[in-house]
């Protein structure tokens, strides 16, 4: 996930975890031929959509844009959809091909938009989501409760041995996602001189599973998380304060020593769908909301276990101005 560098128990859980994945969201590859077909649903739309390959990025709030745009393009427009799971900048070099189209939730990623809008000129930006996104390190309810002083990093070398595993070489473990995400965790582990080494967890799913049981069951974890998530919810993780964010002090990956910025999160198309004249176009460049609306949409996907279809079309169903207005 998102930004400028590239979203268990002590001793006990660490590699069970590991060996979780994301179900909705695999490692496809561009090119690969087992891309999620959607059908076409009747056309309201004026205009003819054709074919329209939506990237997914592996965690379920992504999910949720996708699910939306991708259902409100075949049933209003009658485009078909062809959904491709695919990790971030695998996404991207499907701009040049012509095998993605566009990209739904984009966390800044200042090196991509170099490489393949400056550089490349495959790729085009389409506004914003209107959500935010906030990226940062983050403890369950019962610990911030039981040691107050454990969400100011100066805190956490006292604590460092609390969080140690197996994965953790001695350390304290601070857990991370899926490797794709964006992260400047180790750089900010090694310039803060905090006693932790960053484990991954290899998903949104592990990551969510890690701090449920870690409230449920009182155990010590800290990691990597990130908001709008529909698991906040459920879970009221509390924040740990790093460094105050100033601009440019994440220019350099390796000398990061400040917290993460707030996201403005975007879109991005490739230049040649922009040009296309698809309507699909015209409802990826109009489609916004806010993080309660994806919150909604990706609980029923991952809590509710419904389908991203029919998750969809309950909220399209309950919210007809909304989609009336990306429609214009």
């Amino acid at each position: 996930m998102a930004g400028q560098a590239t979203h268990w128990r002590a001793g006990v859980v660490g590699l069970a975890v590991l060996g979780l994945t994301l179900t909705a969201c695999g490692g496809t590859k561009v090119g690969d031929s087992s891309s999620q077909a959607g059908s076409s649903g009747s056309s309201s739309g004026s205009g003819k959509c054709g074919t329209f390959n939506l990237a997914v990025n592996p965690w379920v709030g992504y999910e949720a844009n996708a699910a939306v745009i991708a259902y409100v393009a075949q049933h209003e427009l009658g485009c078909t959809v062809n959904k491709k799971d695919l990790k971030e900048e695998i996404a991207w070099q499907g701009f040049g091909t012509g095998e993605v189209d566009a990209v739904v939730e984009n966390w800044g990623h200042d090196d991509l938009k170099k490489k393949y809008m400056t550089d490349q000129k495959t790729a085009v930006d389409a506004g914003p989501t209107g959500n935010e996104g906030l990226i940062g390190w983050y403890v369950p309810p019962w610990l911030a409760k039981a040691h107050p002083d454990i969400t100011d990093y100066k805190s956490l070398n006292k604590y460092a041995a609390n969080f140690k595993t197996s994965e953790s070489g001695g350390k304290g473990q601070l857990l991370d996602g899926d490797p794709s995400y964006v992260t400047n965790d180790e750089a900010l582990v090694k310039n803060l001189k905090l006693d932790f080494k960053v484990v991954y967890a290899g998903s949104e799913t592990a990551l969510i599973q890690a701090f449920r049981k870690a409230e449920k069951d009182k155990e010590w974890v800290i990691g990597y998380f990130y908001e709008p998530q529909w698991f906040l919810s459920e879970v009221p993780l509390v924040k740990v304060n790093l460094p105050t964010y100033t601009e440019g002090c994440d220019a350099d990956a390796a000398k990061v020593a400040c917290d993460y910025p707030v996201y403005k999160l975007d879109k991005v198309v490739s230049a040649k769908f922009a040009k296309s004249g698809s309507p699909a176009y015209d409802l990826v460049k109009n489609f916004t909301w806010a993080n309660d609306d994806q919150n909604v949409v990706a609980k029923y996907i991952a809590e509710d276990k419904m389908s991203p279809d029919a998750a969809a079309k309950k909220w399209v169903d309950a919210n007809p101005d909304k989609v009336k207005a990306w429609l214009k």
